[in-house]
């Protein structure tokens, strides 16, 4: 393990309060739409990235797949074991980060979900490293022609609200396409306020990236939880989905 960073801090204080939050009230319908675009047969592994506190993985697990939570946070996976004891379902949970853990046998199919690892580094990280160290780790992680979903932060989004006013106090870089944030999170009623760096992506620059290493890009559609489905991007939504395949070598 790497060692402690902002994020799992946050995430060990936001851990009991996770599941509150509104956009995870959309689970089965996601699950339902992740096993039709994966392509899962009976029986197939799957790795969930990031898992947080095990609501897909859950969900996966009682449709009879075998799954492996990874997430950073220990106080998520705890949250993630008891919800996983009171759902009645058997999780490989491991605790560890996103930058740092392949799969000890190739899975069938990887998901990445709800800003879960991608693009989720400390304020002290390379955040571009970051991200091509995930996918690189995906990559090995998966079975050759294994499918992989990526749900991550819109860039197309971002870049609409940053001014010139952020560029003169730095916390927007146009050459770098690295944004420093301050947000004040309010997850199931749990506040929090913390500033964190992102290199935002533009579609075209996410599908290079992930051909780059190794992915087959299928599709592109719009990736916010609870809107699901095989529709276009809109530009101001919160999320971009990406669904690919690991090449066969």
């Amino acid at each position: 393990m790497a060692a402690r960073n902002q994020w799992e801090d946050f995430y060990d204080g936001h851990a009991p309060f996770y599941d509150r939050g509104v956009f995870t009230s959309h689970t089965a319908g996601e699950v339902e739409f992740l096993v039709e675009v994966l392509g899962l047969t009976a029986g197939a592994s799957v790795l969930d990235v990031g898992c947080g506190t095990g609501r897909h993985a859950i969900e996966l697990a009682r449709r009879g797949f075998r799954v492996t939570g990874v997430d950073l946070s220990s106080g998520m996976l705890l949250q993630a074991m008891r919800n996983a004891k009171a759902a009645g379902v058997e999780v490989e949970w491991v605790h560890a980060g996103a930058a740092d853990y392949v799969a000890r046998e190739p899975v069938d199919a990887v998901v990445c979900l709800c800003g879960g690892a991608f693009t989720v580094a400390d304020l002290a990280a390379d955040p571009v490293a970051h991200d091509r160290a995930i996918l690189a780790n995906v990559h090995r992680s998966l079975r050759p022609g294994g499918a992989f979903v990526l749900t991550t932060p819109n860039g197309y989004r971002r870049i609409r609200e940053v001014t010139d006013a952020d560029i003169a106090a730095g916390t927007f870089d146009p050459v770098t396409m690295i944004q420093v944030r301050d947000d004040d999170f309010d997850i199931g009623g749990a506040k929090g306020r913390m500033r964190y760096q992102e290199r935002l992506y533009t579609l075209p620059e996410l599908v290079t990236l992930l051909r780059a290493s190794g992915f087959a890009v299928e599709h592109a559609w719009g990736g916010t939880a609870g809107r699901w489905g095989r529709r276009p991007l809109e530009l101001d939504e919160i999320e971009v989905m990406v669904v690919a395949h690991r090449d066969s070598s």
